[in-house]
């Protein structure tokens, strides 16, 4: 025979096991549905108790329309051309402006000044019996405040617990955290306003007239960090575009208190507005700055050439010109219109050369609008200026290391040097321009040479007269233009629906909560139970065995009771013991040939029950009539004399098989005291070679003696997955009752019963379980026995287990119902026959 390996287990077509199924699942609810009505119970209660901290959130709704900013769309054809070419190699990228807007409307740089602004980095909450802490938003009979730079300075906030008393004094506790080290302090307060110096600053209390305290109150504050608080607020608040082809944002922010939420949506949009507009009026008011310099020069330089040519008047009289030297002035004064024209271009430009050269104003807006001609150089101004303000927007609200803010840099840098050049090759045109109207100048003057000097002079402090008085007054059209573009500008963002709070939560979602409970309270029942199956490596009941092997399952024995005896078994008594062996004793009748007779009871390992089942199914065969023997062969442990309660002998089956000659049967074999129709024939001293002693020829000759004496033969083996004396004792079996433990039998180790039914070693084959406990649900269910009219029994036991099993010898399988019916039937008339 071979040796048995645990771990080389053959195939067999063996159910696959399935705790899931449907039929599975209401039965388990069946037996434990006190755990499961437990197990609801708890996770409901626990639901609502967890449901009465949650404090409520709301959702805060509302949408607004992006304002596009018209005046970076108005450049001139060149502006156009010049940015599209550096759009296509590279230096330029065509932001879409609604998606930067929106980026904006989220950054934690406008959300924390919106924090600020509120004060929402102070929290008061009330406190309320078995309830959550109720949030006060502008309700709070008493007000908290510490300055934004005192709490930004915060690195674990601060909490303070406030008993309000009606009398007006108030109790502090002050806990704040400094090194993970709790500092706690407490003050009294006798009258509000009050200022409290905490070892966490300066915090003020003040008193809400418009709440009057009826009742003792108590109320915590919480001041945290404002950059902590802003990042909270910004995972709360979501900016989403209504659709791809309007600029309509839809905003969104949850919020423990509504009016909260509703404030936060409006600051939001004011603060945005208001760093839009300061970013467009920039422009303008450094223009505005240059203008009012320029104004306050000219002033005084045309007041100087007012005074001189008063005091020439007086000194000097002027005398009539010829009608040549008329013509002559006359194109002089042409081109000296042009030389004044072209000497106010010359210093407008050259001042901007010198803003612009200036280190101070390497990161400031370049004045655009001061009257320049040149279109070309207005143009690159105003693209520069638009660039600039776009980096700045940029390094608001990102770190150095985006790489959008250094492409702007780049392109700032870029279209710096590019103002440069139009700047120098403006001057340079003006320049050369200069030298001709000062040649075209000169010419005419030699015509007016013979002019009077008076008149010469009078008309040189006129000319300076009038190049300023027009500077002058172009400069203060300027300035109006300014103050207009400064007056006019609109807000960038508009509310198309204002913010509302909807009037249910959003969280906690009660219907979810006892869902969520309900599924749980029923599904940790089935968890623990499918671990507590999963982890038994034990046989526990019939569908272990009926997962492990396609061996037949013959009997189920409950635990039985042996403080009278092992003898359980009795003569016309129907207790449960009785009836579970009579069904063991015909279920096993229905299995074995009519010549069969040897019946061998074998294990997996010692303390199974195979001698107390051996010993009361002999008892039973012996009440029904039958002529019967049991044999102890378990030579190394005898376990017979404990089950019959019998003195140890020291003669037994072991002295026949080593001296059969010396030694006669009948002096070993005994009548048992229970019927006279069971003998016993023990086993004997333990022999030095129990292996070599079974393999003897006289073991066949000595049961072919009992099988001519006795109708059957019962076989008390040793484990036969441990010792090789079983396998040898097999030989003369008709067929081996495998017997295993509930709760004992570990499943490994039973599975040696596949190799027993692969390799054919017996005719009849099949498993008894012994000691099932009925007191548990899985063991109960379907169980009982009983009879009437006062003869018979009906029985049936498991899962619907009853008298249906049969035994197909061809396929080694249990018959349907009605075949075992049958057998059964025949069974009976053939025990009848005999008797």
């Amino acid at each position: 025979m071979n040796e048995y390996n645990p771990n080389s287990i053959p195939e067999t077509n063996l159910e696959e096991s399935n705790f899931f199924t449907v039929k599975n699942l209401v039965l388990k609810f069946v037996l434990y549905w006190h755990w499961f009505l437990a197990s609801l119970l708890v996770c409901l209660i626990g639901s609502y108790v967890l449901l009465r901290f949650q404090c409520p959130v709301y959702s805060v709704n509302g949408s607004v329309i992006i304002k596009e900013d018209k005046s970076k769309g108005s450049s001139n054809a060149a502006a156009k051309q010049n940015i599209s070419a550096l759009a296509d190699m590279g230096m330029l990228s065509m932001t879409n402006n609604f998606d930067n807007e929106v980026e904006i409307l989220k950054s934690r740089t406008l959300i924390q000044k919106v924090i600020t602004d509120l004060g929402l980095y102070i929290n008061i909450n009330k406190k309320q019996d078995f309830k959550y802490s109720q949030p006060l938003y502008k309700n709070s009979p008493v007000n908290v405040w510490m300055d934004p730079a005192g709490a930004e300075a915060l690195k674990g906030g601060v909490t303070i617990n406030m008993e309000c008393n009606t009398n007006g004094t108030l109790d502090l506790e002050i806990i704040h955290f400094v090194n993970k080290e709790k500092i706690a302090e407490t003050h009294h307060i006798k009258k509000l306003p009050a200022t409290i110096v905490a070892k966490a600053g300066i915090i003020t209390f003040t008193r809400n007239e418009n709440i009057p305290i009826k009742e003792h109150l108590h109320l915590e504050a919480s001041i945290s960090n404002p950059v902590s608080i802003a990042a909270q607020y910004k995972s709360l608040l979501t900016v989403n575009a209504v659709s791809k082809t309007t600029t309509i944002a839809q905003l969104n922010v949850q919020n423990t208190h509504k009016d909260r939420g509703v404030d936060f949506l409006n600051t939001l949009i004011k603060l945005y507005n208001q760093d839009a507009n300061d970013e467009k009026n920039e422009v303008a008011q450094k223009t505005a700055d240059f203008i009012d310099e320029r104004i306050a020069i000219i002033n005084e330089e045309l007041g100087h050439t007012e005074n001189r040519l008063e005091s020439f008047k007086k000194n000097a009289g002027l005398t009539d010109l010829s009608s040549d030297a008329q013509l002559a002035l006359t194109e002089s004064s042409k081109y000296e219109q042009e030389r004044i024209q072209n000497a106010t271009q010359i210093s407008l430009v050259e001042f901007l050369q010198g803003y612009v050269n200036n280190p101070a104003n390497e990161n400031e807006v370049i004045p655009s609008n001061v009257g320049l001609d040149d279109k070309n150089l207005t143009s690159i101004v105003d693209q520069y200026n638009e660039k600039l303000l776009e980096k700045k927007r940029l390094m608001r609200s990102s770190n150095e290391a985006n790489p959008a803010l250094q492409l702007a840099s780049d392109q700032v840098s870029l279209l710096r040097k590019g103002v440069i050049t139009t700047i120098e090759s403006v001057l340079n045109g003006l320049k050369i321009t200069q030298k001709s109207i000062y040649g075209q100048t000169n010419k005419f003057k030699n015509r007016i040479s013979n002019a009077p000097t008076q008149e010469k002079e009078f008309v040189s402090i006129s000319r300076q007269q009038e190049i300023k008085a027009q500077l002058y007054i172009m400069l203060l059209q300027k300035r109006e233009e300014n103050a207009i573009t400064l007056a006019a500008t609109a807000n960038s963002g508009r509310f198309v629906e204002t913010p509302q709070a909807a009037t249910a939560p959003i969280s906690p979602k009660t219907p979810v909560f006892f869902l969520v409970a309900l599924v749980l309270g029923l599904c940790i029942p089935y968890v623990f139970l499918f671990l507590k199956e999963l982890l038994n490596y034990k046989i526990s009941n019939r569908n272990d065995i009926k997962q492990l092997t396609t061996v037949p399952l013959i009997g189920e024995l409950p635990i039985a009771d042996v403080s009278k005896g092992s003898i359980v078994v009795h003569e016309n008594r129907n207790n449960i013991m009785e009836e579970t062996f009579r069904k063991l004793r015909t279920n096993i009748l229905f299995m074995l040939g009519e010549k069969d007779k040897t019946i061998m009871f074998t294990s997996t390992q010692p303390s199974e029950g195979k001698s107390f089942i051996a010993g009361n199914f002999a008892v039973s065969l012996a009440l029904l009539g039958k002529k019967t023997i049991i044999v102890g062969m378990d030579i190394r442990k005898p376990g017979l004399n404990k089950v019959f309660d019998i003195s140890k002998h020291s003669f037994g089956v072991t002295n026949y098989l080593s001296n059969p000659k010396d030694v006669s049967l009948d002096e070993l074999i005994f009548n048992s005291e229970i019927s006279p129709n069971l003998d016993i024939l023990t086993g004997g001293s333990t022999p030095p070679n129990p292996t070599e002693l079974v393999a003897r020829p006289v073991l066949d000759d000595l049961f072919n003696e009992l099988k001519k004496r006795y109708e059957y033969i019962i076989i008390d083996t040793a484990p036969m997955a441990m010792v090789t004396d079983t396998a040898i004792i097999s030989r003369v079996a008709d067929m081996c009752v495998y017997v295993c433990r509930a709760d004992v039998t570990p499943k490994t180790g039973f599975m040696y019963v596949n190799l027993l039914q692969q390799e054919k070693h017996f005719k009849h084959l099949g498993v008894v379980l012994n000691s099932v406990d009925i007191s548990k649900r899985e063991n109960t269910h379907g169980y009982g026995y009983g009879y009437g009219y006062g003869y018979g029994y009906g029985y049936g036991y498991g899962y619907g287990y009853g008298y249906g099993y049969g035994y197909d010898s061809q396929k080694n399988q249990p018959t349907d119902l009605m075949s075992s019916i049958r057998k059964y039937i025949l069974s009976i008339l053939r025990i009848r026959k005999n008797n």
